[in-house]
């Protein structure tokens, strides 16, 4: 059996140009060649199988090339890698600042290519410090890591930091592709889609998945075969679920889940993919999005026929609830009841024939009387006026059609549906209606059996427009303020009553600063003497609400409050037991009395 080499290594970059998805930072890296701009400390970081290692021995090797005879020489005696997992001590890194004094004795630069630099100790970062910053002229140090958050900030400092970011789907697919093609093998475009995917943009994660399938399928790539061995749920899996979403079939879509179980799928793992399938179809709704999509050609076909059977609000609806359900579905006990449950909701968002259902429906719904044939009746003018007339006088409520037909058709016209001319072929003269017999028969009167009006009847209106003009008249002109005159008795009724109003609201501390202390009225202006300046606030910061009441309590609107402070004032307040117990005594001689009946103490 011949010796084996994985795709990772076989197709590994050799030159800046093999480097798949960092054009940014080959291009910086070589221009810094050029103009020999290139720093003495790099740090390359980034995700795991972007290139960065790769990067570093090109660029080792491309600056030892200048000049030379042999392109190909590999300048192995210039280039020191070192695993900074396993080389982490102190003594690994005095070694390595030992070594970086001794010059090259082929090529220019000496380069050491420290990986996974992040797993250095504390002590060799500092013993590291100095040399990094000041090498010798002939030494290149570039440090990887894919954990730029755990390295000193004091090392990061004194490097130039390249961050290396995911390889693109696209690119990923388009670099499989080249290798398929140098290996002789025919793979569907959909195939190195979904191994590109499942890479989640490691290249050498990509080559690994990309040799395991071919491993399987041999020399022809299928996107079923793919799938089959990935163990992933492809997009005719997503494309089925939703027709069957959208035409409301919940048995055979729970059935269809059931299928999916049984091949071995995740429930967690077909709910979230089924939220993404949502999030594509949105995508392809609008031109200036549809980038973001990416999958095949064929594939966006697909995905641009169904997302056109989807309407928008199901789509942002379908995308909350599969949402919601992966967010339970680790906390769930029942975990394949409530993605059932979810698949269910999401037939349910729309009816039968597509459109969204409303979540408030009419008591009879308008299409009701375009399927009866009803069309809505203009009223003539001269109606409107007997109308208004009608509403204006002292009409008795309780006249009924039988008595006097005319007026009560006028007031309130019925459409009798059983003649057979139509209101537009009438005259506006003409367009009056009778009430049938028995209608009035049935209702005799218009109150019902509380004694209550009818929203309906002259009465009611009447009493509605008295309501009105009451309602007017309570209204105050801000041009013309009252300002009634008012007794210090009813200020101070006034004041107390607001505290006890705001007392029973739960504001306890103003209410027992407003029984505390009670203002006196003076020219027509209120005063009140507070204590300290911290009541002052808190009484200040009650005004707008006490204005309010004064207002219409004493009817007067220039009603204006002044606040002194008195420090002396304070000392009528008691704070020692022994000054409440002389507080209460002058309120009542008798508690001495009590107090040696029973023998207390203060």
């Amino acid at each position: 059996m011949e010796h084996f080499i994985v795709s990772a290594r076989k197709y590994r970059p050799q030159t800046f140009k093999d480097v798949v998805g960092q054009q940014a930072i080959t291009n910086t890296l070589l221009n810094a060649i050029e103009n020999n701009h290139l720093a003495q400390a790099l740090l390359f970081t980034g995700p795991r199988g972007v290139g960065k290692t790769s990067c570093a021995r090109i660029l080792a090797k491309t600056i030892n090339q200048e000049g030379h005879e042999n392109p190909d020489e590999d300048f192995a005696f210039n280039i020191f890698e070192l695993d900074a997992a396993s080389n982490n001590s102190v003594d690994d890194i005095r070694s390595l600042i030992d070594q970086v004094r001794i010059p090259p004795q082929v090529g220019t630069y000496k380069v050491y290519i420290i990986d996974e630099v992040h797993m250095l100790s504390q002590a060799a970062f500092n013993a590291f410090l100095k040399t990094l910053e000041e090498p010798p002229k002939h030494a290149i140090f570039i440090l990887a890591t894919t954990e730029k958050h755990k390295i000193i900030p004091t090392i990061l400092s004194r490097c130039q930091i390249f961050d290396f970011k995911r390889i693109t789907v696209t690119d990923a697919k388009n670099h499989l592709m080249q290798v398929a093609e140098q290996e002789g093998i025919t793979a569907d475009e959909d195939a190195l889609q979904i191994i590109a995917q499942k890479a989640d943009g490691a290249m050498r994660d990509a080559l690994s998945i990309f040799d395991r399938v071919v491993s399987f399928s041999g020399k022809n790539l299928t996107r079923q075969a793919v799938t089959e061995n990935l163990n992933v749920l492809d997009y005719e899996t997503y494309f089925k679920t939703t027709d069957l979403i959208l035409q409301n079939n919940i048995p055979q879509l729970l059935l269809e889940f059931n299928e999916i179980l049984a091949q071995g799928f995740d429930g967690h793992h077909f709910i979230a993919g089924l939220a993404s399938h949502f999030r594509d179809l949105l995508v392809c709704k609008n031109q200036a999005t549809i980038n973001l999509l990416e999958v095949g050609e064929q594939t966006k076909a697909k995905y641009l026929e169904q997302s056109q059977k989807s309407p928008h609000p199901f789509l942002i609806k379908g995308i909350e609830l599969a949402n919601d359900c992966d967010l339970k579905y680790k906390t769930s006990r029942n975990q394949r009841l409530l993605v059932e449950l979810c698949l269910m909701q999401l037939a349910s968002v729309l009816t039968k024939d597509g459109e969204k259902k409303n979540d408030q429906p009419y008591i009879i719904p308008p299409n009701y009387f375009k399927e009866k044939g009803i069309k809505p009746i203009k009223i003539s003018a001269e109606l409107k006026e007997k109308a208004q007339e009608k509403a204006t006088q002292n009409i008795p409520e309780d006249v009924t059609s039988a008595e006097n037909p005319e007026k009560s058709v006028t007031s309130n016209p019925v459409v009798d549906h059983k003649k057979e001319e139509s209101p537009s072929q009438l005259s506006n003269s003409q367009q009056t209606v009778t009430i049938p017999p028995t209608a009035t028969e049935s209702k005799p009167a218009i109150r019902n059996r509380q004694g209550r009006t009818s929203g309906l009847s002259l009465n009611s209106i009447r009493k509605k427009k008295e309501h009105e003009e009451k309602k007017v008249d309570t209204i105050v002109d801000p041009k013309n303020l009252p300002s009634d005159t008012f007794t210090e008795a009813e200020m101070q009724a006034g004041w107390e009553e607001y505290g006890k109003m705001q007392d029973k609201k739960g504001e306890r501390i103003i209410g027992s600063m407003f029984a505390m202390n009670i203002p006196t009225l003076t020219d027509g202006k209120i005063h009140l003497e507070l204590p300290n300046q911290s009541m002052k606030v808190d009484m200040e910061s009650a005004l707008p609400g006490l204005f309010q009441f004064l207002y219409k309590k004493l009817n007067n609107y220039s009603v204006a409050l002044d606040i002194t402070v008195n420090e002396e004032a304070s000392k009528k307040y008691a704070f020692t037991p022994q000054d409440k117990y002389e507080k209460l005594r002058e309120k009542n001689p008798l508690i001495d009395k009590l107090r040696s009946d029973f023998d207390l103490d203060i």
